[in-house]
């Protein structure tokens, strides 16, 4: 796994990289990269912004969405330096390596200077996805609540709710970690959030509460606070808005959920370590 590592994490002067990583789809990754960039930004870092997802795209799309709402309406909103990197499509499997690796290497000297790398990966396990895992600072897995998810963590005895043994990404992040070490770099720092938890206690919500702390203690990552089911999430991303954006007068209602979001990026970012005194309001 060396070469994954060498070549990208010795950058000199890298900026800190938080990279969302699941090798499942539908997890919430790009949604929440573009939450804490704006959070981020907001209180006042500079920020950068990496797409390695060459099928999908969604973060791009996002801010592409973003930015045509600002432009559309006359409103100045904060964007991050954003950069897509492309998977190589060689006829060699060590050239395709050797030039996703420039091409990282290339997006990180584009955003020289910022404080913060927001970096989203693809749902597979793909070269470039390996790659960005191994820039990782810190690692983010958004996790759907549900005891069919977890298996992107370890494979689960169904009747007895043990642990057989880590899944075959839970082997890639140790692998990367250890590579990391071996480069004289530091570890990832491995995140795992629940995410669109419900607010109802059902057998199901414990069952996966008892499992992520097993889980955690085994494998070796840290659990964050859950994020909840929000509808608002998933109406702001054709305009390119974030929950940080939104106005909160008026309806006091809606106003309560809206801060209770914010709160959750809000409390991941503190999870990570990043300090948040100065929040938007």
């Amino acid at each position: 796994m060396e070469s994954y590592v060498n070549g990208i994490t010795g950058i000199d002067k890298r900026p800190y990289t938080i990279v969302l990583g699941n090798t499942k789809g539908g997890t919430g990754k790009s949604t929440l990269a573009m939450h804490l960039t704006v959070a981020l930004i907001k209180m006042g870092y500079r920020v950068g912004t990496m797409d390695l997802d060459g099928v999908q795209g969604t973060l791009s799309r996002y801010l592409a969405h973003r930015f045509a709402h600002a432009e559309t309406r006359g409103e100045r909103l904060p964007m991050p330096i954003h950069i897509r990197v492309q998977p190589a499509e060689l006829d060699d499997a060590k050239k395709n390596e050797a030039e996703e690796r420039r091409r990282l290497r290339a997006a990180f000297q584009d955003v020289a200077g910022v404080d913060f790398v927001v970096m989203d990966t693809a749902g597979s396990d793909t070269l470039l996805t390996r790659l960005g895992h191994a820039c990782a600072d810190t690692l983010i897995t958004p996790l759907n609540d549900s005891l069919i998810d977890i298996d992107v963590l370890a494979q689960i005895d169904a009747q007895k709710r043990h642990v057989l043994g880590p899944s075959i990404y839970t082997r890639m992040v140790w692998e990367l970690t250890n590579s990391r070490i071996a480069a004289n770099d530091a570890p990832i720092d491995w995140i795992v959030v629940r995410n669109r938890l419900g607010h109802i206690g059902a057998r199901n919500m414990l069952d996966v509460t008892r499992l992520m702390e097993k889980l955690a203690a085994r494998i070796g990552f840290r659990l964050a606070p859950g994020l909840g089911e929000r509808v608002v999430f998933r109406e702001l991303f054709l305009s390119g808005l974030t929950i940080f954006d939104l106005d909160l007068q008026g309806d006091e209602r809606a106003n309560a959920s809206r801060r209770a979001a914010r709160q959750e990026i809000v409390d991941l970012l503190t999870t990570i370590g990043v300090k948040t005194e100065a929040r938007a309001a």
